[in-house]
This record gives C-alpha cells, structure tokens and sequence, in this order.
C-alpha cells in the first residue's frame, strides 16, 4: 500500500486571530518608536540655534599699487631725411623704400664734373707751392749755415730776405694743402651714405634728378631719402602733473598692443622733469627693442603704469569696509564672534585697501553686507 503524502490540517480560527493580533502589536510599536525619535530629533534641532553664515577674507600683505592706462604712439628712435652737401645730378641711387642699410653704406652719387676740375686744379697748386718751399727753405738754410760758420760773410739784409721768403713760400703751401683738402671733401659730398642703420621709408628722387645742396632754402633743397631707425623704437606718452612725481627711471610699464593683443614689457627710460604748461603733463618715454621689425612707427599702444607703490602692505578686499569719514570693519575672533574695529586706511586699489592701523596680519575681516548680524553674534565663517 503506497504511502500518501502528509498535508498540514488547517488553521483552527483560533490562531488566525492570534497571528493578526500579533502582527497589529508589531506595527503600533514600531510606530510609536518612529513618532518618538523625530520628536527627540525636532527638540534637539529646536534648542540648537542655526548661525548665520558671512564671508570673510584674511588680512594679508602685498604689493600695492594704482594703475594708470595711456595711450601712446611708437615712433622711429631716429629718422633724418638725406639731403646732399653739394648741388649736382643725381647719378646713381643704390636704395628703395622698405630696403635695410647699414650705418656707412653708400646711397647715392652725384655727378658734378667741375669738382673733379677744381680738385685737380688745386692739387697742381699745392705742387707748385712745395716746389717753391722747398727751394725757399733750401737757400735760407744755406745761408743761415754759413753765417753760422763764417759771421759777417753773409750781409744781414740777404738772411733776412731769405728766411722772408722762406716763410711766405711755407705759408703758400699751407694754402695750396688746404684747397687740396676743400676740394677733396667737396668730391667726397658727391658719395652720399647712410648715417646709422635703419631703413629707407621713402625715396624722393630718381636718377639724372637735379639735387641741390642742403644747405640752401627749404623751396629749392630736395632731399634724397628718409631713414628711419626701426629696430629700436621710442614710445612717448604723456603723465598728469597728478602722478609726475611717481615717475622714476627704470619703473617696469606694461605695453598692450592695439588690434593683435600682444602684450610687451618695457621701463621708463626717460622723461622731460618739466611740466607742458598747456596741457600740465609731462612727456615720458619708453625705448622698445624691435630687432624683427614687427613693430611699425605710426602703430598705437596702451601703456600701463604701476604707480603709487607700497611693498609689502597690509591688505583687505574694499568690499569689507563701511564708511568713509571713520571706516570701520567687522572682525571675526577665534570665538567666532563679530568686532567692530575701526581703521585708518591708505591706498585704495580697485580692489584692495593699504591698511596703515587698526588690523594686524592674519586677521579675519567680513566681507559683504552687515545687516545680518550685530556686534558679539557668533557666525559660522566661509572663507574666500
């Protein structure tokens, strides 16, 4: 006979009732548990109080200083416009505008053929007179020799006569040279040559030009060239007689170029030490390296002073001081509580005051609006 499986007999209506009145108990106890912890945590929350929150920044020491933006314009450290020393025609010109040229190079070449004539004329001249000196001194040293030797063999009138002429012929040819030498740089004025480095910006005459001497009127002298001095450039602007005398020699500037945004350093090289009437300021100057030429004269630029400096001063945001007669400041102590303590304050930055007493380094200062706590309150702090 198989063995038929067990099976559980049912629940008598008496455990039914058991079970659900045990797992009502569990609920209302866990409930109660629940409603128990949040009203400790709500008292607990309601008898500690909330501080309000303030920014604050640490007294620190730095470099201070105002800046002063200009504009400015770079213009060539030298530039002449070549005009000739002699009148004559232009017969060869060795230079176009944009070329580069040396310091001594040649750049043009008059022709002027009667120079050439007087120059040979006067070299003649000056053979002729050391022919005549150098028989005039012969014959006076001769005779000077045997008066020497022979006293009273020679008359007094013939010595004299010959040391006379002796000296005139002397003087000849100190003249005869000296025409040789006139005539000679007067040739040389025909070879025209850079005076300095640069490069030609503009060329104004062409060959077989008529090309008068520079040393005539403006109306009828014709200059060659100009040369420019491009690979060092000045850069003038002018400074208010306010900060004139926070101008030194040497003070780093800040060079900010127009339209590429390149930014270059520079110093102050020099300044007039005079005050423009006309327009109280005072004319200064920075010289700029430009040995790739990159820089172009005519080209504008905003330079930035560092004026007023103060090395190394005590420091505090602007946003942490209220008033302006009797400033004051919030300090937070290491109980966390808010003082007021008033200071006396220097140069104003756009961000920053020089703080000259009433702080000390390290202090903690609020920052921002004071309408939130009073004097004596506790505050929770955030840095910035």
């Amino acid at each position: 006979m198989k063995n038929q499986p067990e099976t559980n007999p049912p629940a008598s209506p008496k455990a039914k009732t058991s079970r659900r009145r045990f797992v009502t108990i569990a609920i209302v106890v866990i409930a109660a548990i629940f409603l128990i912890h949040h009203a400790v945590n709500k008292s607990a929350a309601e008898t500690v109080p909330i501080l309000p929150i303030v920014a604050s920044a640490t007294v620190t020491r730095e470099d201070l200083f105002t800046e002063l933006t200009i504009q400015a314009e770079f213009r060539p450290y030298q530039e002449v416009e070549l005009h000739a020393k002699v009148a004559g025609y232009l017969q060869k010109i060795n230079v176009d505008f944009g070329d580069q040229v040396k310091a001594g190079q040649l750049i043009a070449t008059l022709e002027v053929p009667e120079l050439n004539d007087d120059l040979a004329h006067a070299m003649a001249e000056e053979q002729r007179a050391q022919a005549d000196y150098n028989d005039a001194h012969l014959d006076y040293t001769r005779l000077s020799e045997v008066n020497k030797s022979q006293p009273n063999l020679v008359a007094q009138q013939d010595l004299d006569a010959a040391e006379a002429k002796d000296g005139i012929a002397a003087a000849n040819l100190v003249a005869a040279k000296s025409d040789v030498k006139k005539y000679q740089t007067m040739v040389d004025y025909t070879q025209i040559t850079a005076p300095f480095s640069g490069v030609i910006t503009q060329r104004y005459a062409d060959p077989g030009a008529l090309i008068q001497a520079g040393t005539t009127s403006d109306t009828q002298s014709r200059p060659l060239i100009r040369l420019s001095e491009n690979d060092r450039l000045r850069l003038d602007f002018p400074v208010s007689v306010t900060y004139a005398d926070d101008i030194a020699f040497g003070d780093p500037v800040e060079i900010q170029l127009e339209g590429s945004g390149r930014t270059l350093t520079g110093t102050i090289t020099r300044f007039t030490h005079k005050i423009a009437m006309d327009t109280r300021t005072m004319e200064t100057e920075i010289e700029v390296p430009n040995p790739d030429l990159k820089l172009i004269p005519g080209m504008y630029a905003t330079v930035v002073l560092k004026l007023q400096r103060r090395p190394q001063a005590l420091s505090i945001p602007i946003e942490a001081v209220a008033g302006t007669t009797q400033p004051t400041v919030y300090v937070i102590n290491r109980d966390q509580q808010i003082e007021e303590h008033p200071v006396q304050l220097g140069l104003e930055t756009p961000t920053k005051y020089e703080v000259l007493s009433g702080l000390q380094e390290g202090d903690r200062v609020m920052i921002g609006n004071r309408s939130q706590v009073s004097v004596g309150q506790k505050v929770s702090v955030k840095p910035i």
